[in-house]
């Protein structure tokens, strides 16, 4: 008896039938010739790309993926790493592959070989690349058992691949894709044939650690890019070049801001300047949390490991801290603030007409970063945030949260960045899914969990904050609001974050005495901004290519002297600069005003005043901002008040 047709529903509603194994590319043929030409893969029932050739047996939808898409540029990204691959293992036998995922604006791969790829080896590389490209050879999925999977690839030489056949869990599918002769394991989907990948580049080499491991080999880790055309790829290597320019590390060198040392791997080192712009943004936070209704307390860094016991850090947590014994007792070294604003909480008895109270806590925090993920000040080991942590009524949660909400949005908008927000939901790993916890446990978790989801995503509704779901991103301890800006360059950067925490309270005992005189349970609010201050300084230095806002500025004036003989005037208008509160240096150098002017530039001074014999004599100098936006003459009182307008700190509006 023949099987029935497969009812497949396309995006607009329509219902195609067809015979059973019919596949995505034959549904996309049944569309029209440019579909089918240009389909390199789909969704069925909302799930994961799969690649064209995937037969259907069941009734579903489908979603047709073409290559100009942002999932088929992924598709088109992956498959560029395996014709990157196949180049490799050609042109150096006996090089291991271990894994290459596509990854925002590209792809890498990971390789097994002494001494890593020279910068020529490359250039061979991706001419190997274009070559095998052109013989349009098809991406072929096949489907085999974990044992010909270990016994193909063991054959190959592959150990990093048999090891991680081995990881696969049991009953999982497992999968080969082939091009000609190569073969992987992969998941896939990729697009047909190798002839879709035409626009391509490899662009550099760095160093990872198997499975990001410093225990395990060293492996060469080349990265590439691709895109649909050559129109979109040199776009993007002009970005890249543009990117390379405002690296935060290569700028925080030149501007004398901060710098790293091997004896203190992740663990920034900030100078003078540095310390100047640190200070100031902290400065400028708390001018926030003065008006807010925030009290700014301090925490110790190193506390008894029974603390991260009773919050829950050490069970889902551990792996990301520092610890050390002491007098035969554990310590763990502080890597958030929050167990410890718990503990002040819970001194001292409260009462309703108490809350909400608001602990900020600009510690130092320290985290285990593993060595092949950290980079720069964006991901370091030893940092501080604008952290805060406020206890309330659940009657006080919407009020709480929409004046955090506007004040996360004013201070992004100071700072120029576009702004996206996602609600992250419950993890996997977290409180109420630990081993040994009864049923009646668990499911009071689960509760406690739903009870916060649903909650803070009300608060964000009636916020009229447009925002997206990130499932199973949450914090451990309850779900959280992330807060995503958007630079120069068009990158997006994770910054701010509100979580919603009911269970932290629960786990320390924390109550207040409400109005009927009986104990209730706070809510625990965890809220930070710019988020770690490191991070932030290290996005706004390549946000505006290490041009600060001049009231950020760590030098905001620098006088210029034509002569020697103009040092004792110079020193006039530095000290009247000072008076009125400015940052200021003097450039005495015998050196052609051009040098200095330059130099100024370079160094990213925002006004120069320089001054000659005719300034000096009629109390003038000559201004000029940045970018050569000269100002020309104008009394040194005039001069002053100008600076002083242009260097105004942002107002902290009152909130809420």
């Amino acid at each position: 008896m023949a099987q029935a047709q497969v009812s497949i529903t396309l995006p607009d509603g329509t219902v195609k039938e067809f015979s059973p194994g019919v596949t995505i590319r034959d549904v996309a043929a049944s569309i029209g010739p440019k579909l089918e030409k240009d389909a390199i893969g789909g969704v069925i029932n909302d799930g994961d790309v799969i690649d064209v050739h995937t037969p259907l047996r069941d009734d579903c939808t489908l979603r047709i993926v073409t290559l100009r898409s942002e999932e088929g540029l992924e598709v088109l990204r992956h498959s560029t790493a395996h014709l990157m691959a196949s180049a490799v293992q050609d042109l150096f036998p006996g090089t291991q592959v271990t894994i290459g995922p596509s990854i925002e604006n590209g792809f890498y791969y990971d390789f097994h070989r002494d001494g890593g790829f020279t910068p020529e080896e490359l250039e061979q590389i991706e001419n190997a690349m274009s070559k095998l490209a052109k013989e349009d050879t098809p991406f072929v999925r096949e489907e085999v058992s974990r044992e010909d999977a270990l016994e193909l690839f063991d054959k190959m030489g592959e150990k990093f691949k048999c090891e991680l056949i081995d990881a696969i869990p049991e009953g999982d599918t497992i999968s080969l894709y082939r091009h000609g002769d190569w073969v992987d394991l992969c998941r896939g989907p990729h697009v047909p044939s190798t002839g879709a990948l035409k626009s391509f580049k490899l662009t550099h080499v760095s160093g990872a650690y198997w499975r990001g491991d410093e225990n395990n080999p060293m492996l060469a880790r080349i990265y590439g890019t691709a895109f649909w055309d050559n129109k979109s790829l040199k776009k993007h290597l002009m970005q890249i070049e543009e990117a390379k320019k405002r690296d935060h590390r290569k700028l925080g060198r030149e501007l004398d801001l901060f710098w790293f040392h091997p004896l203190a791997p992740a663990m920034p080192f900030f100078q003078p300047k540095g310390t100047l712009v640190y200070n100031l943004l902290v400065d400028y936070v708390r001018g926030f949390y003065e008006k807010l209704g925030f009290d700014e307390v301090i925490t110790p860094q190193i506390v008894d490991a029974d603390l991260y016991h009773r919050s829950g850090h050490y069970a889902n947590y551990k792996e990301n801290m520092f610890f050390s014994q002491i007098d035969e007792r554990e310590f763990g070294v502080k890597p958030m603030n929050c167990p410890g604003h718990a503990l002040m909480y819970g001194i001292e008895k409260h009462s309703y007409r108490d809350l909400p109270i608001r602990f900020a806590d600009f510690g130092r925090l320290h985290r285990y970063e593993r060595s092949g993920v950290t980079a720069g000040l964006t991901r370091v080991r030893s940092f501080s945030q604008d952290d805060a942590h406020i206890f309330c009524r659940e009657n006080q949660i919407a009020e709480e949260l929409a004046s955090q909400v506007k004040m996360i949005g004013d201070i992004y908008e100071t700072f120029d960045f576009k702004v996206r927000v996602g609600f992250s939901t419950r993890p996997e790993k977290s409180m109420g899914r630990e081993e040994g916890l009864s049923d009646e446990e668990r499911q009071e978790w689960d509760q406690i969990w739903t009870r916060a989801e649903t909650t803070l995503e009300e608060a964000l509704k009636a916020s009229t904050l447009e925002y997206h779901f990130n499932h199973g991103d949450g914090a451990f301890y309850g779900p959280k609001i992330d807060f995503q800006v958007c630079d120069a360059l068009g990158r997006w950067h994770q910054l701010g974050t509100i979580q919603l925490d009911f269970s932290m309270p629960r786990r320390f005992d924390l109550t207040y005495i409400n109005a009927d005189g009986e104990k209730e349970r706070p809510v625990m609010i965890h809220r930070a901004a710019l988020g770690s201050l490191e991070r932030f300084i290290g996005i706004l230095i390549e946000h505006c290519a290490g041009d600060f806002p001049i009231w950020l500025a760590p030098v905001q004036v620098r006088v210029l002297t034509i002569n020697d003989s103009l040092k004792p005037y110079a020193e006039k208008v530095k000290k009247s600069l000072d008076s009125n509160g400015l940052r200021v240096e003097i450039d005495e150098r015998s050196e052609k005003l051009g040098f200095k002017i330059r130099d100024a530039e370079l160094k990213k001074i925002p006004i120069v005043l320089v001054v000659g014999e005719r300034e000096a004599e009629q109390n003038e100098v000559s201004v000029r901002f940045r970018k050569k936006d000269n100002r020309g003459n104008m009394p040194l009182d005039q001069a002053i008040a100008l600076v002083l307008e242009a260097a105004a700190a942002p107002d902290n509006p009152v909130l809420g």
